[in-house]
């Protein structure tokens, strides 16, 4: 059997530089508002049942992850794809 090698071409240095830059404020950005929906809706939760009303905020505590979740692995995708 033949040695065969595969040379796959990538985007530039200066292009994924730049890139993994922009990638790692976003991923600081999604994380901080992350933090701040769940402390947002943790609050308004305590208001609510110190009030003695129902539990919707459980949608609104799932939608926050559900955005955190998608943040946090759109990174790391994006950077697998654009891999050397």
């Amino acid at each position: 059997m033949e040695n065969v090698l595969l040379f796959v071409a990538g985007p530039p240095a200066e292009v994924t530089d730049e890139l993994n830059k922009i990638l790692g404020w976003m991923a600081w950005f999604a994380s901080a508002a992350g933090v701040m929906g769940l402390l947002i809706v943790g609050m308004r939760m305590a208001i609510s049942l110190r009030q003695g009303e129902g539990q919707e905020h459980l949608v609104q505590f799932a939608t926050v992850l559900g955005a955190c979740i998608i943040a946090s692995t759109a990174g790391p995708i994006v950077q697998f794809l654009l891999a050397d």
